[in-house]
């Protein structure tokens, strides 16, 4: 397929950026003045991505491994250093105005891009007319929105006065109202509480299904990324080390199980463990778990012991440092 009939296609994408560099000292201060050195940082080292209608990608990596970085280059804010890149057949560094038409960036610490002395309804209605829809567009989206997000309270309310949940779902309806075919979130539900995070979760899942939206997300969340993609890309260091299904990913990574063991009151266990909620817990490679559960029933008093697999943050976080390791 060529690139213009991918929705996403991106081939050695490279991006360094130059900053400046001194020693923390009054002299090297004023030195930089006259003689600023500097020294360059990899961003991202020749990434390829491809990604098609209607697809659900996670962009996944620990803090600083490049993934808002290529996001910023997909959206078209950021230029890359080399390598070619395409969005809905357009470079998106041109950013014209009908590819801004069709696509959508929301960053979870920055949910609502609106003037807060105005109300929601005035916000969007003025992004009606950014992007010239027509009334009856804006109508029936807006009334689609409203039962989607659950906003109807909220139209008539200034944005300054709404909490950052209401301000997400805020930001949800201004960034939806247009219809864009793909859909840029960077971390959609840093900062929201429990239900807020499960709220707009449900949300997204919900729109891109009825709509056939694409989907490219980052998130240090694992619930958003287990939920909403079923495909994850891992960057690290601004090299892309996984590309492929969530479950390939983690049965490929999951090398422990947890042992969770129930026993009396003032009662011990034969092997090191973590109280936790009443319960103790342990980490135990794989091949070991008969074991070392053997050796718990043989030499202690269980009420109950189940074993389960390592929670998936977990999982991530051991490829996170694996791959930290292996990089060069």
């Amino acid at each position: 397929m060529s690139s213009s009939g991918r929705y996403i296609a991106a081939d050695g994408l490279s991006m360094t950026y130059r900053v400046p560099v001194r020693e923390s000292s009054l002299r090297a201060a004023i030195q930089s003045i006259w003689r600023r050195e500097t020294r360059d940082i990899e961003a991202l080292a020749s990434v390829d991505l491809r990604v098609c209608p209607g697809e659900s990608v996670a962009l996944i990596g620990p803090n600083g491994a490049g993934k808002t970085t290529l996001m910023k280059i997909l959206a078209g804010i950021l230029k890359p250093t080399s390598g070619r890149v395409r969005v809905l057949g357009q470079d998106p560094f041109e950013r014209r105005p009908d590819y801004l038409r069709r696509i959508a960036l929301v960053r979870g610490s920055q949910p609502l891009g609106s003037a807060p002395e105005l109300t929601l309804m005035d916000s969007l209605k003025y992004q009606r007319l950014v992007y010239d829809l027509s009334e009856q567009e804006f109508r029936t989206n807006v009334d689609e929105l409203i039962e989607l997000l659950g906003i109807d309270g909220l139209l008539n309310r200034q944005v300054r006065a709404l909490s950052l949940g209401e301000r997400m779902r805020a930001g949800l309806a201004m960034a939806l109202l247009y219809r864009p075919a793909v859909l840029f979130f960077d971390e959609p539900t840093i900062g929201l509480d429990v239900s807020a995070a499960v709220q707009t979760r449900s949300f997204l899942k919900r729109y891109v299904a009825q709509t056939d939206a694409t989907l490219l997300l980052t998130s240090h969340y694992m619930a958003d990324v287990a939920e909403l993609c079923p495909r994850v890309v891992l960057i690290n260091r601004g090299r892309k080390l996984f590309d492929g299904s969530l479950v390939d990913l983690t049965s490929r990574f999951q090398g422990d199980k947890i042992i969770n063991v129930w026993i009396p009151e003032g009662g011990t266990l034969p092997v090191e463990a973590t109280l936790t909620n009443g319960h103790y817990a342990l980490r135990v490679a794989r091949d070991q778990v008969a074991t070392v559960a053997g050796q718990i029933l043989s030499n202690a008093e269980v009420l109950d012991l189940t074993v389960r697999d390592a929670p998936l943050d977990v999982v991530i976080d051991q490829i996170y440092r694996q791959s930290s390791l292996d990089s060069p």
